[in-house]
């Protein structure tokens, strides 16, 4: 099995095919971005996924260099929709992987006006920030049902806004936390008074009171979210927390992923090292 390809040498690969999708030469294609074309065949050699992108790649530049008469036809200089400067929509002839109705991949050039990656870096670095799926999509110029049928068609994209979303929650919940420590001492007011007497209660009330709280107060209730519901089988909740493990297994398994990915990759910048996505002013989206 090859050994799996770097973030940095996915960036080389990325521009690579940008080029070869330009201009169609794969020599010239890897001379400008500074890498040997026989390293290039390497990957292609043991990556499948990268040659599929590079077929796709030149067949889409030789297509365009037949219906320009023989020459070279660049990439539209206009968004067709809108002038969008952000990249978040195609121009027009970028190569896209889409799915057809009968459920097999197709490659082919894109439409103008559709999301790009740099529209997903966009929503995904905002959700980083805030957790709020509505107001990203907002900030990235999007509708949320687009973000929504991508993370059910695209595992990947699914993973990346998953992770996005945590990281998003875990701000705001250190914030939150930050604010609802104990050394704050914003909810403790009542402690600093003498507390009102116990009301009359007779022997059954009391114990009544202790029977319902002693759970609770002693640290020996379960879970909330594994305690059996109401006229739920022990099938049913065997089987709910089965799924509950499985999905928390996954979620183990995508987080080492991650994990593994970024100590292979190591240190040091990519000079193809895309830019920081574009974003509005959060506070000022308009998202409601």
């Amino acid at each position: 099995m090859p050994r799996p390809l770097t973030r940095h040498q996915h960036l080389q690969n990325a521009a690579f095919l940008k080029a070869l999708r330009r201009s169609g030469n794969i020599r010239l294609a890897a001379r400008e971005i500074g890498v040997s074309h026989a390293t290039l065949h390497g990957r292609r050699a043991n990556h499948p996924a990268f040659a599929q992108e590079w077929d796709a790649a030149l067949t889409l530049a030789q297509a365009d260099c037949e219906i320009a008469g023989g020459r070279a036809a660049p990439l539209a200089a206009k968004a067709a929709r809108d002038a969008d400067d952000r990249g978040h929509r195609t121009r027009g002839g970028e190569v896209t992987v889409v799915r057809r109705n009968d459920g097999k991949l197709q490659v082919r050039s894109a439409q103008p006006g559709k999301l790009t990656r740099e529209c997903e870096q966009a929503f995904l670095s905002a959700l980083s920030a805030t957790a709020n799926v509505r107001l990203s999509a907002a900030a990235a110029g999007a509708s949320v049902a687009a973000f929504y049928r991508r993370r059910r068609k695209n595992p990947a994209f699914a993973r990346e806004m998953r992770l996005a979303l945590e990281m998003g929650y875990e701000r705001v919940e250190a914030a939150l936390i930050a604010a609802s420590l104990a050394d704050s001492h914003r909810d403790d007011a009542w402690r600093h008074n003498d507390p009102p007497p116990v009301p009359p209660l007779t022997f059954d009330q009391a114990m009544q009171v202790l029977q319902l709280h002693q759970k609770e107060v002693r640290l020996i209730a379960e879970p909330p979210h594994i305690k059996r519901r109401r006229g739920e089988s022990q099938e049913a909740r065997s089987y709910r927390l089965g799924a509950m493990y499985e999905a928390n297994q996954q979620r183990l398994r995508e987080d080492y992923d991650v994990a593994e990915a970024a100590r292979r990759e190591g240190r040091g910048v990519s000079p193809h090292e895309p830019g920081a996505p574009v974003l509005p002013d959060l506070a000022q989206v308009r998202w409601r």
